[in-house]
């Protein structure tokens, strides 16, 4: 059995793995979540967009946040990917819903 992988990886620029790596103490908790409110803090906390995607890539919740309390509690149970911009530097998590 032969396996190729011609053309199915992308390659990750170097940039973006470090603005990932530069959004600094970036905290999202309680994770997982059970009572509708999270928490995203950074070590700035400044303005942030926040945007939730289900496990199909869906974006299911976009918001701006000033604070560092997110209402989540209309999301149902499950498994989400949060991505989280600041200043135009961007980090995803794995998010559990229950």
């Amino acid at each position: 059995m032969l396996f190729s992988s011609i053309g199915f990886a992308q390659s990750i620029e170097k940039n973006d793995m470090n603005q990932e790596e530069n959004m600094e103490n970036l905290s999202v908790y309680p994770n997982p979540v059970s009572h509708g409110k999270l928490y995203v803090v950074t070590k700035n906390n400044f303005t942030k967009h926040v945007e939730i995607y289900n496990v199909l890539g869906k974006k299911i919740l976009s918001e701006t946040l000033s604070g560092k309390e997110l209402n989540i509690s209309k999301i149902k149970p499950g498994i989400y990917i949060i991505k989280i911009t600041e200043n135009n530097i961007s980090a995803t998590r794995k998010l559990i819903v229950k």
